[in-house]
């Protein structure tokens, strides 16, 4: 996954997802948004075939790529915890 960074403030954050699928870019977006030091966490894309941006805007001093390391974080553990139950029930 290669990120470019189009705009990064002490509050803000715009990042394309270069190559990426809207999906996961959802699917941070809708993590983000339950971090109460997250204010606006948004997927833009202009055209279907353009690479997807993620938008993030933060309150009370959160800095907006902890944010979203965070949130990526928080993705990989519920996966790799919907993993171990589906490999319990490959084995039962």
């Amino acid at each position: 996954m290669k990120l470019k960074i189009q705009e990064l403030t002490d509050d803000k954050a715009r990042i394309l997802f270069e190559g990426e699928g809207k999906t996961y870019i959802n699917a941070l977006a809708a993590e983000l948004i339950n971090d109460p030091g997250v204010d606006v966490a948004q997927h833009r894309q202009v055209f279907l075939f353009a690479d997807p941006e993620l938008f993030v805007t933060t309150v009370g001093g959160r800095p907006p790529l902890l944010a979203i390391t965070d949130a990526a974080k928080r993705l990989a553990g519920y996966a790799g915890e919907l993993l171990g139950q589906l490999e319990a029930l490959d084995t039962a």
